[in-house]
């Protein structure tokens, strides 16, 4: 088992200017506590902002505070600013001139918060935390209260982004798509309903992972997924080699309409996994062992073969367990014309996989959310984050894409 990494300790290292500093603060200020010292750096910060405010003053009207000029703008006195900062509230002295010309950029006029609030906000939200879990860490860290309002507000400033990131031009080719979907509880119209968080993640023709799109959705059908795919080729889409997804109501219609040259490959694993579902823990392993020999065969005659024994072993037992092998033959038999590379790249779902781990976390975070708008925030800030990882290409991509541009031939770009 590895060893979890310890954090590097501050270690305060003493100067003998420090300790003038320190013991200027404690006589100046009469601390007794923990509490007094926080309430001291408050009033050091208030002030050394005034005074970098003061010098910018200086540069803005050109002539110190103790100097006459002819300058018809001078100064007009100060305003009082309370602007929220990492060690709770700060007031602070904010110079006027009489022009109302003077613009400070130490703390900006409008700017009420000096502690980067926002980027944390946005990142606990990323993580999952709902508006009154944000509320009350800040709160515990910062000493100084925030709104659920004011939260939400900060996380809708990224919702703009959102339809910018979402109506994005695509590549015009794409070797294969993966479609998936994540299940969470949203409040709708005051009623706590199941939707679905529908991905559709791409591997360019680098072998790079990316996000193509994320939509919310209460009901899968034909239309819902023309739509989906026909959005894909507004943006810019003109082909993609082999598309692969679970058995999603519609989804093979949809394709076969919006992309007819593409392939639809059922995925493996929810194939495998949906199988399990029926079977005995004691007879678990060696089923799944047997099922491979179906998607590990050499050609399609030899998976039929080995679907057949297997339907043979098990339907006895378990006579639902196999249904889906053969009622959707059609859509397994696309894997068997690659070589062991492709598939491996299309029946292990570890490039999707590993995406919905982290929109997993949010279901764990949170048990429902409060719109589909919040959902929606949600998953965007968690895509972004996991894709901040995706820096190179999948795994012998150069060997799998060679072999696909001669089994696609004048689809792919050389």
């Amino acid at each position: 088992m590895a060893k979890r990494e310890k954090k590097p300790v501050h270690k305060v290292v003493m100067t003998e200017g420090k300790r003038e500093i320190i013991k200027t603060l404690l006589s100046e200020y009469d601390i007794q506590s923990a509490q007094d010292i926080q309430e001291a750096l408050k009033d050091l910060l208030g002030g050394t902002i005034k005074e970098m405010m003061e010098a910018e003053m200086e540069a803005h009207l050109g002539y110190e505070k103790s100097e006459r000029s002819d300058n018809d703008d001078y100064r007009n006195g100060y305003k009082s600013k309370t602007v929220k900062s990492s060690i709770g509230e700060v007031e602070l002295e904010v110079p006027q001139d009489r022009k109302s010309t003077f613009e400070p950029q130490v703390v900006k006029k409008g700017q009420k918060d000096i502690s980067d609030i926002d980027h944390k906000i946005i990142s606990m939200y990323a993580k999952g935390m709902t508006t009154r879990q944000i509320s009350d860490t800040i709160e515990d860290i910062y000493g100084f209260d925030v709104s659920e309002g004011f939260i939400s507000d900060v996380t809708d400033k990224i919702v703009p982004q959102i339809e910018e990131w979402q109506n994005r031009p695509l590549d015009d080719v794409y070797p294969v798509i993966y479609i998936d979907a994540i299940h969470y509880s949203v409040r709708d119209n005051g009623v706590i309903v199941k939707k679905a968080a529908y991905v559709i993640l791409g591997l360019t023709c680098d072998g790079r992972k990316e996000v193509l799109s994320l939509a919310i959705g209460k009901n899968e059908s034909a239309k819902f997924w023309l739509n989906a795919l026909n959005e894909l080729k507004n943006r810019g889409v003109q082909d993609i080699m082999i598309i692969c997804a679970d058995g999603l109501t519609g989804i093979k219609e949809a394709i076969y309409a919006a992309f007819p040259k593409t392939d639809y490959q059922r995925c493996m694993v929810h194939m495998v996994r949906n199988t399990l579902k029926y079977v005995a823990s004691k007879d678990m392993k060696s089923f799944a062992t047997d099922l491979k020999t179906i998607y590990n065969a050499a050609s399609e005659g030899e998976g039929l073969k080995a679907r057949d024994r297997v339907v043979e072993k098990w339907s006895a037992k378990y006579p639902n367990s196999m249904k889906r092998w053969i009622e959707n033959w059609d859509v397994v038999v696309p894997i068997f014309k690659f070589s062991k590379d492709i598939r491996k790249i299309i029946y292990t779902t570890n490039a999707i996989e590993s995406l919905n781990s982290s929109y997993r976390k949010l279901n764990r975070q949170r048990s429902v959310f409060p719109s589909d708008q919040a959902l929606l925030k949600a998953l965007y800030l968690t895509t972004f984050e996991a894709t901040k990882k995706w820096t190179q290409p999948i795994h012998n991509w150069g060997q799998a894409y060679g072999e696909m541009c001669i089994m696609y031939e004048g689809r792919l770009p050389d």
